[in-house]
């Protein structure tokens, strides 16, 4: 009897497009939610950055062309000039192979990019560690596009899906950017 009843259900939900919907946006989040909190994570800090300029910049009314002021203005502008690339490799290759390590790598990258902003506060040269290790993460993240847009054409032209296989090698080469 519960079988039945169970069967009746199953039945009614597959054929109910409410419940499709629904189903189908669970699975949708399921596949961007962690891509989603990094680019939110990235809004923040970029308003971070902002407010930082701003703070520098009323301070130093009396003389707007500060050095500090300077150097606080041009990594908030070298951080904006990255930012359209990081978002568009990010949901690239987390939409394209696998949306854990592009979130873990776009994390990385954020941290990163904290400490170029941070070190550009200081010196110049204490900011260039930040700027090329950004390189690295930007280039995994390239990287991880290219292998995903390839495995989608070797899939839909010839058949063969190396996509679990490519999932568990970014994986694994995403801890790899920890290294210094």
């Amino acid at each position: 009897m519960l079988s039945v009843m169970l069967n009746m259900i199953r039945q009614q939900s597959e054929t109910d497009p409410q419940f499709m919907k629904e189903n189908m946006f669970v699975a949708v989040m399921d596949n961007i939610f962690l891509l989603v909190l990094v680019t939110l994570l990235s809004v923040v800090q970029n308003v971070f950055f902002a407010l930082k300029v701003e703070k520098e910049c009323t301070g130093q009314q009396s003389k707007h062309n500060s050095a500090a002021f300077e150097r606080l203005s041009c990594a908030n502008r070298n951080c904006m000039d990255t930012y359209p690339t990081f978002l568009a490799v990010l949901w690239c290759a987390g939409i394209c192979l696998s949306q854990a390590p592009a979130a873990f790598a776009g994390i990385i990258y954020l941290v990163v990019r904290q400490k170029y902003f941070v070190g550009y506060l200081g010196q110049t040269c204490q900011s260039t560690p930040g700027f090329l290790f950004g390189k690295r993460v930007l280039f995994f993240l390239s990287l991880m596009c290219v292998v995903g847009i390839i495995n989608h054409l070797m899939l839909t032209y010839g058949g063969s899906d190396y996509k679990e296989y490519t999932q568990t090698i970014t994986k694994a080469a995403s801890t790899l950017l920890l290294l210094p």
